[in-house]
């Protein structure tokens, strides 16, 4: 019986300690700072909506992977309620996308095809709190605040910029010894976007919010105790409302309704601490 006993109390002693090794595998990915490579495909598309008697439909769209770096830095540590998660991000791609549109004169869609530069600069920080589910498993809700903003090189230049706030959850697993696998969703919403467009027929004004969609999955590698490596699939969706009706030049011009979807890949290392 006695031995029974051992037996038993061994058997629950290690799975246990397995237990509290994979939530502490989770724990050290979520301590990290970090660089990315990361690569991501644009795929805009403006949409006229016929004001003034103009053409409505599809005006252009501009398409392809811009690549780029980010940094981030993010901490699990027992704060205020426990596990609690903060994590700051600031990325920066630059290259060029394919456009496909018309003159701003007039004319067809498709009949203007060309390359554009293309620079996207994002930030965001996110604070939530890590529940552990069961053996080897974390979920994570938070809340998240970001800015984002696209110098697009079209006609004389035109940058959009937007902030959006949002609410998220991050569910992680650890299924072996080194590895997290961590899967990623938010729902939110833009805030302040605005359009400046670039020279002597350029104006500045609001565009108008919409809901932001982002999803995600990566897996993050322990190469040794603070050496990590990791791989990622980001998503994330918006629109751009038309702006009001400016007179320039003589004229009147606005920005039209637009949508903005971002599909990032990336690679990177970091420094778990």
């Amino acid at each position: 019986m006695k031995i029974r006993k051992a037996i038993i109390l061994a058997v629950s002693s290690a799975c246990c300690a397995s237990a509290l090794a994979q939530i502490q595998e989770i724990k050290s990915a979520n301590n990290q700072i970090g660089f990315k490579a990361i690569s991501s495909y644009v795929d805009y598309k403006e949409t006229n909506d016929g004001r003034f008697g103009t053409t409505v439909g599809t005006l252009n769209t501009e398409k392809g992977w811009v690549p780029g770096f980010a940094v981030s830095a993010s901490v699990m540590q027992d704060w205020l309620f426990g596990n609690d998660y903060l994590q700051f991000q600031y990325s920066r791609n630059k290259g060029h996308t394919d456009y496909t549109g018309s003159l701003a004169t007039g004319g067809a869609f498709g009949s203007v095809v060309q390359q554009n530069d293309a620079t996207l600069t994002d930030y965001s920080l996110r604070w939530g709190k890590g529940f552990s589910v069961n053996q080897g498993v974390m979920f994570t809700p938070y809340l998240e605040l970001g800015r984002h903003e696209w110098k697009r090189g079209v006609n004389q230049g035109e940058t959009y910029t937007n902030n959006y706030y949002g609410i998220g959850a991050l569910a992680q697993y650890s299924p072996m010894p080194r590895l997290v696998l961590s899967a990623n969703a938010l729902i939110g919403r833009t805030s302040g976007a605005d359009i400046s467009v670039g020279g002597p027929l350029g104006f500045s004004g609001a565009l108008g919010n919409s809901n932001l969609y982002k999803v995600g999955l990566s897996a993050d590698y322990a190469f040794s105790r603070n050496f990590r490596g990791n791989v990622g699939l980001n998503y994330s969706a918006f629109k751009y409302g038309a702006s009001a009706n400016y007179p320039v030049g003589g004229t009147v011009t606005w920005e039209p309704d637009s949508s903005t979807r971002y599909t990032t890949i990336s690679a990177g290392v970091g420094y778990a601490f």
